[in-house]
């Protein structure tokens, strides 16, 4: 095991994404800081995050939490008032 140190931080997200993103933390039974840096991680070096079988469990959490937003609208997004 490597040894990190870790800092808070106060992001913010989109609301439906991040009842995605905690509900996938705790079916993996990790964190959500934990999830976010393992996809962030493999993002940064062109890797796929996820398996097929995550990616069927995204897919139900999705439709759970009405997330319909791609990947495509992450540079389109603005912030309701």
């Amino acid at each position: 095991m490597m040894e990190i140190e870790r800092v808070q931080t106060g992001v913010r997200v989109e609301k439906r994404l991040l009842k995605v993103l905690k509900a996938l933390a705790e079916m993996k039974d990790v964190s959500l800081g934990d999830l976010l840096e393992g996809i962030v991680l493999h993002a940064m070096e062109g890797k796929a995050p996820f398996s097929k079988e995550t990616l069927g469990q995204i897919s139900e959490l999705r439709k759970i939490y009405g997330l319909s937003l791609r990947a495509d609208d992450s540079h389109k997004l603005k912030e309701k008032r």
